[in-house]
């Protein structure tokens, strides 16, 4: 008791000292008063014996046009009369530093409004070209199609992209319908789908699947369900609740019952995602149904190994041609296209490339057919290789896999142009024509992925 009575009356009492701060905790007192900042100015030129002279109000920040708002500006702050003064170096070399600042900031500015006019005149300028482009393809050339599809001039057209207003429609002519599939055909099927989706959630058994075919497996609807959640996720429109979810269910379930030998592959969504934002639901279906029949679609989606290793050959004969250095370097880590031809062609590139630079291959693709899928390849290939002839075997693998997402269809579309799909005088069709003739293809060409 008495220690703590003689500790309590040596403390100083808290009305004789002003409280200090403390972030946490309680406050303790402070020992001094503060001095004020007069007084810690006449202390420090008495210790110094320097006289601080204030610069004129008049001569602070004079004759400055352009001021960046950010603490960069501090520097030309005189500091606070608590404080030393700066001495006439230090002025000069802060008034330096922001003048360099404040020319950079002016350099950034002037460089970013010439970027953001220049980005303006282009989409102008592209919005002039779709405009002046629609105008022709309704006017004149949808009118007359089987007439004028071949011409030269509508041909070049086609090059620079088709308008969005009449992509479907020229799309449903170019693949035409060899199938002679109706809209009334496509609601039988898809009522069939829609009794086989009903049969699988009542079951609810693994056995029932166990037994089924490899086709009704594949056409389950948790299978596609799942795939449809992973269709181009950043749109959100084909996700459970979107305004395509069930459209595209419907198409994909329609086909598995149209085609039970092709069944659902995955893959199959992208496509079909892609056709249902140009088309109508029926036409897309018909789209789709007579697009997976082309004879590489069809190679790929029934898995025929053979088929497939007679593309990819014909592919890497051109590859040889026209990009010997990156060849070789993929030869070297014995680096084969399925490795990253597969996907791409699965999805007709629309999950490797952007939405709109993909519609712009499928438009080309619709022109050219195949031969225009793996010419893209070799643009790709083009585009970048100068950075994969500098990777090894599993970096190339993971950039192909997962293309940089700011890819341009400018870039893309001049290295695809600088390919040139002919080989010794024989152009694509006679290069694979050529590779199915022959029957003594060897193991040489067999993919080490392909045949696990």
């Amino acid at each position: 008791r008495n220690f703590f009575t003689k500790r309590t009356k040596e403390l100083k009492p808290a009305a004789q000292s002003a409280p200090g701060w403390k972030l946490f905790g309680k406050v303790p007192p402070r020992e001094n008063l503060p001095k004020d900042s007069k007084i810690i100015q006449q202390e420090y030129e008495a210790r110094t014996g320097r006289m601080y002279k204030p610069p004129p109000p008049s001569a602070r920040r004079k004759n400055i046009e352009f001021e960046p708002l950010s603490t960069t500006a501090l520097i030309l702050e005189d500091r606070p009369a608590n404080l030393p003064a700066k001495s006439v170096e230090e002025a000069l070399r802060h008034r330096q530093e922001y003048d360099e600042m404040v020319a950079e900031a002016k350099k950034r500015e002037i460089k970013e409004a010439h970027k953001r006019k220049k980005i303006m005149r282009e989409r102008f300028k592209q919005e002039e070209n779709i405009a002046s482009a629609m105008v022709i393809w309704v006017n004149e050339i949808l009118p007359n199609w089987e007439g004028m599809r071949a011409t030269r001039r509508v041909r070049e057209l086609w090059w620079q992209g088709l308008p969005p207003s009449v992509r479907g429609k020229v799309w449903s002519l170019a693949v035409g319908n060899e199938l002679n599939i109706t809209p009334e055909l496509y609601e039988i099927f898809l009522s069939r789908a829609k009794e086989r989706w009903k049969s699988f959630s009542e079951t609810n058994s693994e056995n029932d699947l166990e037994g089924a075919s490899v086709a009704d497996r594949e056409a389950s609807l948790e299978l596609i369900k799942l795939d449809i959640s992973r269709t181009f996720p950043s749109l959100y429109i084909f996700q459970k609740g979107g305004p395509y979810h069930d459209l595209l269910h419907s198409v994909l379930g329609a086909y598995t019952c149209y085609r039970p030998d092709v069944g659902y592959v995955q893959g199959m969504s992208f496509i079909a995602a892609v056709l249902i934002l140009n088309l109508e639901e029926a036409d897309a279906f018909i789209a789709f149904a007579n697009l997976l029949n082309k004879p590489c679609q069809l190679a790929f989606f029934r898995v025929d190994h053979s088929m497939m290793l007679k593309y990819f050959a014909a592919f890497e004969v051109f590859f040889e041609e026209n990009l010997p250095k990156l060849f070789l370097h993929f030869k070297s880590y014995s680096l084969t296209p399925d490795i990253y031809l597969i996907d791409w062609i699965f999805t007709l590139y629309s999950k490797s490339l952007p939405l709109d630079l993909a519609c712009r291959v499928w438009d080309v693709f619709c022109r050219d057919g195949e031969e225009f899928l793996f010419r893209t390849g070799l643009g790709i290939l083009r585009l970048y290789e100068d950075i994969l002839l500098q990777m090894d075997f599993i970096h190339i693998a993971q950039f192909l896999t997962k293309l940089p997402e700011d890819i341009t269809s400018e870039k893309l579309f001049s290295c695809i142009a600088a390919i040139q799909m002919q080989n010794s005088n024989k152009k694509w069709a006679q290069v694979f024509a050529s590779l199915m003739k022959d029957n003594k293809e060897g193991d040489k060409n067999h993919s080490p992925a392909l045949k696990s």
